[in-house]
């Protein structure tokens, strides 16, 4: 007994050094942001609790840093959807592609985790699997590839560059575990990001809108190519929703700073009632009667809040041509909520349907159809089945440690 005392007295006196880890953190884009972020707070809350000291470091954006990473480069605003779209970045990319292999060969970390962003990311990870073949590799938000159907390589390669995959639909976790990825399904992390909304009532009084005031939300661009393509047939359908329905108010949450100056501009050029708004997205979604959004993940997020919605997309007419005909490119859905049904459970307009009478269309139909609208909801429901657990960032966390053991 006198021994046990006499260790504990020495422990509290001089406590066993806490371990270091340092993990490499790699995404791109809005979205990714928001996903490394919310996987970031969860690494350090199960470090914190296993008295182990955390290091972050990788490529994101603003919220990354915030969540407690060291960045070697912004890479919110380098991502596109398209072959031409895609051009600009290329070079930029390239640059941190080689600041972060350069960092990575000079510094080692204990642990590599690739967040979507698939082109960047498959090569930092081939690149860590060749140089560094000690450092486990984990893919967290793969690329759909159980949607788009890729050639056999590319998955192969996918699965080759990697130790682990953090599947967040259960499609994709069998898809990839038939492949030979070790695979775990956690769920899907928009679950728990969710838990930090208000509630609707809280929204609007947040925002001042009344009960007489039918709130439409505008989400047209997180990409500067969606401000060219979206922007305008998007805007010109609210500018005739208001002329039918004069109850109807604008709320624009902007994704990026250097997109409010274009949404301004066009806000009083379409002649809309709506205000632009910016660190407020949370308060937007959660109080709107109806979201007119671009395709993303924006779109399962507005779906858990019970928000009915119109999805427009579209790019470089010759991308899609070249997309269609020539390489063969053709998915059965475009929007996560209809993905993880495999059913049209909210409307899709894309290229050529994504018009201004279309989209107007749909969302008469949204707003005023009360049973098109509780059929929406009905459908929200059984999807929201098929997204897992609340958790989901600690359990991604859990099983990213167990891998330094």
């Amino acid at each position: 007994m006198k021994g046990e005392l006499n260790l504990t007295a020495q422990l509290r006196a001089h406590p066993p050094p806490q371990r270091r880890v340092r993990l490499f953190v790699s995404t791109g884009e809005v979205s990714g942001d928001l996903q490394g972020a919310l996987l970031a707070e969860a690494l350090h809350r199960q470090a914190k609790a296993s008295g182990m000291e955390l290091e972050i470091v990788g490529l994101g954006g603003e919220r990354m840093a915030k969540a407690g990473c060291t960045l070697l480069g912004n890479t919110s605003g380098t991502g596109s959807v398209g072959i031409l779209e895609s051009l600009p970045y290329v070079w930029p990319t390239l640059q941190q592609q080689r600041r972060a292999k350069q960092y990575l060969r000079e510094n080692p970390p204990d642990l590599l985790v690739l967040i979507d962003y698939i082109g960047p990311n498959l090569a930092i990870g081939s690149y860590v699997k060749r140089q560094m073949p000690q450092v486990p590799v984990v893919y967290y938000i793969a690329p759909q590839m159980w949607v788009w159907s890729p050639s056999p390589g590319y998955a192969a390669r996918l699965v080759a560059a990697i130790d682990r995959l953090l599947a967040i639909f259960p499609e994709e976790a069998s898809y990839f575990r038939e492949r030979g990825a070790s695979v775990t399904w956690v769920g899907h992390p928009l679950l728990d990001w969710l838990q930090s909304f208000p509630s609707r009532e809280e929204a609007r009084r947040a925002l001042g809108i009344d009960g007489e005031t039918l709130a439409v939300a505008l989400l047209p661009a997180s990409r500067q190519q969606e401000l060219k393509y979206l922007l305008p047939v998007m805007f010109e359908a609210a500018r005739q929703l208001q002329e039918q329905l004069p109850q109807v108010r604008f709320w624009i949450p902007v994704s990026l700073e250097r997109f409010r100056g274009a949404v301004e501009e066009a806000i009083e050029r379409y002649g809309l009632r709506a205000i632009a708004v910016f660190g407020q997205s949370q308060e937007v979604l959660a109080a709107a009667d109806l979201a007119i959004a671009k395709s993303g993940t924006v779109n399962l997020e507005i779906a858990l809040l019970n928000v009915p919605q119109v999805v427009v997309y579209r790019v470089n007419p010759l991308t899609y041509w070249l997309a269609r005909r020539v390489l063969n490119f053709s998915i059965p859905f475009m929007s996560p909520p209809n993905l993880v049904q495999m059913q049209p459970i909210v409307p899709e307009l894309l290229q050529e349907r994504a018009t201004p009478a279309a989209i107007l269309g749909e969302s008469l139909d949204l707003l005023l159809n009360a049973g098109r609208r509780q059929e929406t909801l009905t459908n929200y429901q059984q999807m929201r089945l098929k997204l897992g657990e609340v958790g989901v960032c600690d359990r991604a966390a859990k099983e990213i440690f167990q891998l330094l053991v």
